[in-house]
């Protein structure tokens, strides 16, 4: 794909993004009124009609959600009288694609339907017993990510070396090894790992070694951890962990990179440090918080789990108005995790728990019963604020991934942004290709 259309897409993402912050940029346990409610009304009658539990369904299924809120939006923008409200609504189509591989042209698409009975066909019985350790899911997302980085398959990629990036138990690696018949270097900070990985690698005979070492620390220049005959893959690295292969991978000028981001927030600095001119060039603020938007996706089925999440969020609220009141202080004060064993006992219980953890006074005058009505009532709102906030986390998603390909573009690299596994097998599902261009 050519740099201007992922440039384009990304600047269409971004004034989306931008325009409509107030809806997404948030905290829902801050609140105590739906915070947009005056510029988008038709959107806030819509949320307030529906019953908690269609909350819950909605918020399981991405394509409902969009189909269910976005109309009431659409008239919203519509009726503001925005100078950009023509372009802001031809933008909204973002929200309506889902997946990171239709933001591409079609020749960069996957066949999810071939590579899903691809997938669901039986294992030759080498492969079953090679797997067996791996949980099934886990397994799926790792044969699809091979089958993705094979240049077999995959005739663009140059046949080279692997380097896997923060490998666990390398089953990724070793596998791509069995695969391709290549020699692979796994990285690894934890020793324990690194020594059972190498002894499957020895048990299966897989030309795999380990290197034990931490990827934050400073590069030995003797010893590179990079090398431009090369292809560096990662699966679900998490956030610095990814930024830092791609910058090391690209100062080295590594031939091939592949990989599929996960964990945006776990990064150290406060606020996102954008990697593209164009994201740096952006209006658009990151926060942690903010970052911890696409992967907010309700995945809790059975109703028992659910009924007990919605009874442990009604309570910390209940305690928040709680003590705000005490402390007379108008914020909130987060409590820590509690045992679900927890919830069996009583919303009185739970308040002096949580008292005790930071430190307050609980006068036996205080009538529990207000506030734990009060939390209930404020769980309906944050349910409702979360709900429409997650209309823009696939999208959110797509500006971070496309922060990511820029760069790499940049950096004189050919990428592709595409998925490598059907969403039901794990929503981090992008993949990100990038070959080095000649010079």
């Amino acid at each position: 794909m050519s740099v201007i259309d992922y440039h384009s897409t990304f600047n269409a993402v971004d004034a989306l993004l931008d325009a409509l912050k107030p809806l997404w940029q948030l905290v829902a346990f801050e609140c105590d009124h739906l915070p947009w409610q005056q510029t988008f009304p038709q959107l806030a009658q819509k949320v307030w009609q529906l019953d908690d539990g269609e909350i819950d369904n909605l918020d399981m299924d991405q394509q409902l959600l969009v189909e269910t809120l976005l109309p009431s939006l659409m008239s919203d923008i519509k009726q503001s009288l925005l100078p950009q409200a023509d372009e802001l609504i031809s933008q909204l189509s973002w929200l309506v694609i889902t997946s990171a591989a239709q933001s591409v042209h079609s020749e960069n698409m996957i066949d999810f339907s071939s590579q899903e009975q691809q997938n669901n066909q039986p294992e030759n019985d080498d492969l079953v017993h090679f797997s067996a350790h791996i949980k099934g899911r886990k397994w799926q997302q790792i044969t699809a990510f091979s089958h993705q980085v094979d240049p077999k398959y995959q005739p663009l990629l140059p046949r080279l070396p692997i380097l896997e990036w923060c490998a666990g138990k390398g089953h990724l690696g070793r596998l791509v090894a069995k695969q391709q018949q290549v020699e692979v270097t796994s990285l690894e900070w934890q020793a324990s790992l690194c020594a059972q990985g190498q002894m499957f690698a020895k048990q299966w005979q897989i030309p795999q070694r380990f290197i034990c070492a931490d990827a934050f620390a400073p590069i030995d220049s003797s010893k590179p951890l990079l090398l431009i005959d090369q292809h560096a893959i990662a699966l679900h690295a998490c956030g610095d962990l990814h930024i830092r292969l791609l910058k090391l991978a690209t100062l080295a000028g590594t031939r091939a990179i592949s990989i599929s981001p996960c964990c945006y927030h776990l990064i150290e600095h406060e606020d996102y440090q954008p990697l593209s001119a164009l994201a740096k060039g952006s209006a658009l603020k990151l926060s942690k918080h903010d970052l911890q938007l696409p992967l907010q996706q309700s995945v809790i089925a059975n109703s028992k789990k659910q009924q007990l999440r919605n009874q442990e969020v009604s309570w910390r609220l209940g305690f928040d108005s709680l003590q705000r009141d005490i402390r007379g202080v108008e914020a909130y004060l987060p409590v820590p995790t509690i045992k679900k064993s927890q919830l069996s006992a009583s919303f009185s219980d739970f308040c002096q728990w949580a008292a005790n953890q930071k430190h307050l006074s609980l006068s036996s005058e205080i009538n529990l019963s207000h506030y734990l009505h009060r939390g209930i009532a404020r769980q309906r709102l944050t349910k409702r604020i979360d709900l429409v906030a997650h209309l823009f986390r696939r999208a959110l998603e797509r500006w971070l991934l496309l922060d990511r390909v820029c760069f790499l573009q940049e950096q004189g690299y050919q990428v592709t942004l595409a998925e490598f596994c059907a969403n039901s097998v794990t929503p981090r599902n992008a993949l990100i290709q990038a070959i080095k261009t000649d010079e």
